[in-house]
């Protein structure tokens, strides 16, 4: 069980990542289908970056930014055009897994997977201290800097939406646009924003995958993950802390059907686990949203 929960460490962390960002970008009152693709793009980029400048920091602030791009022309197709943000998400994980295939095989010259002699990957952390302390040493020691980035994001993303005028006018484009633009809230602008950090965040956790977890880039290493954060953040209410849970709790069973995989017919059936989990959680989340609305008085 210490193993499986190691390991749920690890994985929880470009979930948390993809999440956040989706969080805050529906908070503004667009939901991030894209996150899927952004992620794949950040996890490429961050590879190659990462391999021809021996940096693994130039990788991530890579991986940042080309998701920051693909989120905000995502958003803008979406405020400027008033496209439906389901299809143009579900098109952007198409077409960008379609451009980084194109890559992989006629540029790179390889199909699939992408090794990179020299690669310098994300360095894990050994606090000294802690390694005589064993619950401690199994939480926090041997982790790399991203994995308490990503823990800080939590608490500083609540803050953000609470206590800041940028958090509160986001908010307040999710909740009630009309009243907001009276206001001289620039709606458009603001959702772009957040499509901007969206991006980055998504981008910053494929680049987690291919730099600290694995270090090569597979086109099918995001493997759903994307979904799996944009069922979190719905699961959590656009909260940073129990869509964080969310994160932790589809992670962990990630992270024990790797371990309860025996290569057999029934093993096999064990990789649905997190996906089980998903379809269960928003089913549970729809069922609570609905009797939470029959509990409300009528007019």
């Amino acid at each position: 069980m210490s193993t499986v929960i190691s390991s749920a460490l690890l994985l929880v962390v470009p979930l948390l990542f993809a999440a956040i960002g989706g969080l805050v970008h529906r908070a503004s009152g667009v939901v991030n289908i894209g996150l899927e693709g952004q992620m794949l793009a950040g996890a490429l980029v961050g590879i190659l970056l990462s391999g021809l400048t021996g940096s693994w920091l130039v990788g991530i602030v890579g991986a940042m930014l080309v998701g920051s791009v693909t989120g905000l022309l995502m958003t803008l197709v979406i405020t400027r055009l008033r496209a439906n943000p389901i299809i143009v998400g579900l098109g952007v994980n198409i077409l960008l897994a379609g451009i980084i295939g194109f890559v992989l095989k006629w540029e790179l010259g390889v199909s699939g997977t992408l090794r990179i002699e020299g690669l310098d990957r994300v360095p894990r952390w050994t606090i000294p201290a802690l390694e005589n302390i064993p619950v401690l040493d199994e939480l926090l020691n041997h982790k790399d800097v991203l994995f308490f980035v990503a823990l800080a994001l939590i608490p500083a993303t609540a803050w953000m939406l609470r206590n800041t005028s940028f958090g509160l006018r986001l908010r307040a484009c999710g909740d009630a646009e009309a009243a907001a633009a009276s206001l001289g809230v620039p709606v458009n602008r603001m959702r772009e924003y957040s499509g901007m950090i969206a991006g980055a965040m998504a981008g910053l956790g494929g680049a987690y995958l291919s730099l600290a977890h694995v270090g090569l880039f597979n086109d099918q290493m995001i493997a759903g993950r994307g979904f799996i954060a944009l069922a979190a953040f719905y699961f959590g209410r656009n909260r940073p802390v129990p869509t964080a849970i969310a994160c932790l709790i589809f992670a962990f069973f990630d992270a024990w059907q790797h371990s309860l995989q025996t290569g057999t017919a029934i093993g096999q059936l064990f990789t649905t686990l997190p996906y089980v989990v998903v379809v269960v959680a928003l089913a549970l989340s729809a069922a609570q949203q609905r009797a939470r609305a029959q509990r409300m008085p009528t007019a």
